[in-house]
């Protein structure tokens, strides 16, 4: 069974917003120092998702152009924006590769949370350049890279359960996916972006079984789509997995929020 990339985002647009941690408080407040957030900037959110990103920042800025591929994170993301009484965003359907054409008003950031691998990096920030104003920035939000953090033990079960389903690559589409080789910040340098500055910080995040489980359905490789008639199998066999690792339901994790903020010289 084989499934286009926006057919695996799709299905994992419910499990992804209620089951993603989000940023830490602190990277919005280093946002707000260092470009001098007061309500009236404008920012793009390039991949979206379901507004993880675009939602806290609509409350800092005069307006957000969130924009994701996917119509199903987009029809979370207004889900979400309705209950939480948001309205200064502009959810739109785009990616990296329509920036062009879409008539976007000039930005003073443009942020990406998680997103920036799956794009032609180089020449989506070439693109960034006609849209950015000066002093503007391209941000990258993310958990950080691969290894940067020592993953806690109850995820190698999960790894275990889901190669049993899904083999031991990382399934994308039809094919597998491979993290980039060159780091985002070596990228980031050879841009008209090419001040890089990096901060990170780790929090415990404890989640429930339910949580933990739902949280598998959130990615792209091992979505509800990916897992196919197998969804269900899966699912059971890794709450026994991890309900004999934990009997008390207790998952604790240490995550990090990574940004990179990249402006010109």
């Amino acid at each position: 069974m084989t499934h286009t990339p926006d057919e695996l985002f799709a299905s994992t647009a419910p499990y992804y917003a209620r089951f993603r941690p989000g940023y830490t408080p602190e990277f919005y407040d280093l946002l707000t120092e260092r470009f001098g957030l007061d309500g009236t900037q404008r920012v793009l959110d390039l991949g979206t998702g379901t507004g993880v990103l675009a939602l806290p920042l609509a409350r800092l800025v005069g307006h957000v152009t969130a924009l994701d591929p996917e119509p199903g994170m987009l029809d979370e993301a207004r889900k979400l924006a309705a209950e939480q009484g948001i309205t200064n965003v502009d959810w739109r359907q785009g990616d990296s590769t329509t920036l062009s054409a879409m008539n976007i008003d000039p930005v003073l950031l443009t942020v990406m949370g998680a997103a920036f691998h799956w794009m032609d990096r180089d020449q989506t920030l070439r693109d960034l350049d006609h849209l950015t104003l000066p002093g503007g920035a391209v941000v990258l939000a993310s958990g950080g890279a691969p290894g940067d953090i020592e993953p806690a033990p109850w995820l190698e079960i999960i790894n275990q359960v889901r190669t049993r389903y899904l083999g031991p690559q990382r399934r994308a589409g039809s094919g597998t996916y491979a993290h980039p080789t060159e780091r985002h910040q070596d990228v980031l340098a050879r841009s008209p972006f090419p001040h890089v500055e990096t901060a990170h910080w780790d929090r415990t995040v404890t989640r429930t079984l339910d949580q933990v489980v739902g949280l598998q359905f959130s990615y792209s490789y091992s979505s509800p789509a990916q897992l196919g008639p197998h969804k269900d199998a899966f699912e059971n066999e890794l709450r026994q997995a991890l309900t004999d690792f934990s009997p008390e339901g207790r998952f604790e994790e240490l995550i990090r929020t990574e940004a990179i903020i990249a402006t010109r010289i």
